[in-house]
């Protein structure tokens, strides 16, 4: 390569203000530099700080000018050393610190999270929200705050636990509505992936998010809302007051390979795609696009590839096998070097393969869903689109850049390889279009948002409240609105409140559910699931079956739960499901029940919130299944519960208490009091210890 030429024509490209060309140019010659191991000249160094990309400036040959840049960008981001920002990221600091507030779309590779640290470390404020859409990325967020920020502020992703003097919140939109009766006001709310408030890119869970940023934005004094490839946002109540920012700045170079072109059906690409993973280096995420897909790809992957003679990844392999199921094709995955990662997995799993990923004696590839783009923020130097589907339907242009963005990585991998196996969505620019959802209008005072509805709307608003109102009072209604006490939708809880108040001697015997005798539960788990009839993605009997199963999860293995559940044709990819819906869906249920009851049937005696916390935390001890999030599996809790290492059993033990017992105690302790622990547990605890470990000053 003539260096000098290539330079030339990046500094033309800068001069005739093509500065995205110049930077793609720019970051194709700093990996060229990379792969011939040559330093940069004055010349590259110069180019760099042109470009805005200060971070990647050389020290040891730059000019005394470019050193300067490179020093007076650095920042305080929490971290031991500070750390030096590209111009666009200190732009936009720039602006959070003189208080405005921002929505704004960079690209996945822009380092968003340095931005929220720098914020955090720069200002010191009290209270700080952070929504994130899932819990793998509520756990990641946590432990690069944890590192950083432990010493002064109590880190909350719980919503059992108490607000202490200062504190950074994180939670995933659902939490964070239940949380907000305990929040008095908030310094800055932070929202990540905030286009998924929009039910075009999430039909499920956007009015969650709308509610959350509703409820939450109104109590806070600033508001930072983060997305990737959003061309415009369109007027709405919900970003009112905040100036939308679209960046177009990446910090590495995507080379895309068109090998659809060559394809000709399912047979050819498969041929394809065996020869990325045994042909080539790195780290490779392949995107299979639905559940099915996964165990197409799976199988290719298990024929294809070689065993690894990793140790940690033969240690992984079998503790998947003793531990889930050794039926489970992820057995045999593993020892080729591969995970799977969707959003049913056990979160600490989830985890543990993403970390792996991260090993260089790791896992070499990750097949997922969507999941991964949502779930985590890892990048891979190859991604494969083998599928153009998300779930039942075509793969939009907006996912689409957001899965390819994942591949390449600031200072790791300066350009990324994404292979496409079969044909992309035509590229578009997104508009990002909030609406208020029609599940919401039982949720606000049609005052507040009087400008932002139709007549038809506060019509709908006004007849529920009387409707409601009429059932349970206008008093109750008015609290239940305001603290938040109703987790389902509209239409479910008015079903639920008047079924109680016609129907109240169907529910007598509902203390029932506080029983040890699961048979005793049947008739009112049957009768809770059909306010939601098509939520379940199983036969009801099969449902009322597992979590009758379920209940015995703290004093059996999951092995041997399977084995139970073999006879209702429950294997361990369907345990997953379910135990994810029982934990969700079915603990809001009852809670919804729970709270209506008391003021329908006003039976004192009667309260069922012990058997809607046993389901909420898959009848484990609270801590336990909490700890999960934490990256620490509940067969792990259990081997040191037994060992009397820790007592979970504890009914008043928070997450923040056992946090600190295991602080206390110590890694080393464990090891030496826990019976059995193997050699893989033993990996997964050094990395538990990790995020827990608190800040030394």
């Amino acid at each position: 390569m003539d260096i000098f030429a290539h330079c030339s024509d990046i500094n033309n490209l800068i001069n005739s203000n093509s500065e995205n060309d110049a930077r793609n140019a720019l970051i194709k010659l700093l990996a060229y530099h990379e792969k011939n191991n040559i330093d940069y000249s004055p010349l590259v160094n110069h180019l760099i700080r042109s470009a805005g990309l200060y971070p990647y400036i050389q020290q040891k040959t730059a000019t005394w000018q470019d050193r300067y840049i490179y020093e007076v960008f650095k920042v305080d981001t929490g971290a031991v050393a500070p750390v030096t920002l590209h111009r666009e990221q200190s732009n936009l600091l720039k602006a959070l610190l003189n208080g405005e507030s921002l929505a704004i779309s960079a690209p996945t590779s822009f380092g968003k999270s340095f931005v929220i640290d720098s914020f955090i470390s720069l200002k010191r404020p009290n209270n700080v929200v952070i929504i994130v859409p899932t819990i793998a990325l509520t756990d990641e967020t946590r432990r690069r705050l944890h590192t950083k920020f432990s010493d002064e502020y109590k880190i909350i992703t719980t919503t059992e636990a108490s607000p202490g003097k200062k504190n950074i919140f994180i939670f995933p939109q659902e939490r964070a509505i239940t949380y907000i009766p305990k929040l008095k006001d908030i310094d800055i709310l932070v929202v990540d992936e905030f286009y998924k408030a929009s039910a075009v890119f999430d039909k499920e869970r956007s009015a969650a998010l709308i509610k959350s940023i509703m409820k939450l934005g109104a109590i806070s004094k600033q508001r930072y809302f983060l997305a990737p490839n959003i061309s415009k946002l369109s007027e709405n109540p919900f970003t009112k007051g905040m100036r939308f920012v679209s960046f177009d700045f990446n910090t590495v170079f995507l080379e895309k390979y068109d090998l659809y072109k060559d394809i000709n059906g399912e047979d050819q690409k498969n041929i394809a795609l065996r020869k990325i993973l045994t042909k080539n280096p790195g780290k490779t995420l392949v995107y299979a696009g639905t559940y099915a897909d996964i165990d197409k790809v799976s199988e290719l992957a298990i024929s294809a590839l070689s065993e690894s003679e990793s140790r940690l990844l033969k240690q992984f392999s079998k503790w998947i096998a003793n531990n889930y199921s050794s039926s489970w094709n992820l057995v045999r995955l593993i020892k080729k070097s591969t995970g799977i990662h969707n959003g049913q997995l056990h979160r600490s799993l989830s985890q543990i393969q993403i970390k792996l990923f991260e090993e260089p004696a790791g896992l070499k590839n990750i097949i997922s869903t969507s999941s991964i783009i949502e779930g985590v923020n890892t990048s891979a130097e190859n991604v494969v689109i083998w599928r153009n589907k998300n779930g039942g339907s075509k793969l939009n242009d907006f996912t689409y850049k957001n899965i390819i963005g994942r591949s390449g990585r600031m200072f790791k991998h300066f350009i990324g390889h994404v292979y496409i196996l079969e044909k992309p969505p035509e590229s578009i620019d997104t508009s990002l279009d909030l609406v208020l959802p029609e599940a919401l209008l039982s949720d606000i005072n049609e005052q507040d948002y009087k400008g932002d509805l139709t007549k038809e709307q506060i019509g709908k608003i006004i007849a529920y409240r009387e409707e409601l109102s009429e059932i349970i009072g206008t008093s109750n209604f008015e609290k239940f609105q305001n603290d938040n006490s109703l987790q389902c939708n509209g239409a479910v809880v008015k079903a639920i409140a008047t079924d109680l108040y016609e129907n109240p001697a169907d529910w007598r015997g509902l203390s029932y559910l506080n029983s040890n005798e699961t048979h005793s539960w049947e008739p009112y788990l049957y009768r809770l699931i059909k306010f939601q009839p098509g939520s379940w993605e199983i036969e009801h009997s099969r449902f009322v079956a597992f979590v009758q199963v379920l209940s015995k999860n703290w004093s059996r293995s999951i092995p041997q739960l399977l084995k139970e559940l073999e006879k209702h044709r429950i294997d361990v990819n369907l345990f997953f499901k379910l135990e994810k819906n029982a934990t969700f869906k079915l603990s809001s249920l009852l809670k919804d029940v729970n709270t209506l009851q008391k003021v329908i049937l006003k039976k004192a005696n009667l309260d069922i919130s012990p058997f809607a916390s046993k389901v909420a935390h898959a009848f484990l001890p609270s801590v336990v299944y909490q700890l999960e999030e934490y990256g620490l599996p509940r067969m792990i809790s259990k081997k040191l519960h037994q060992s009397d290492v820790l007592n979970f059993d504890t009914q008043d033990l928070t997450i923040h208490q056992a946090i600190d017992e295991f602080n206390k105690v110590g890694l080393a302790q464990i090891r030496s009091h826990t019976e059995n622990l193997t050699f893989f547990e033993i990996y997964i605890l050094k990395y538990f210890f990790e995020g827990i470990k608190k800040r030394e000053l």
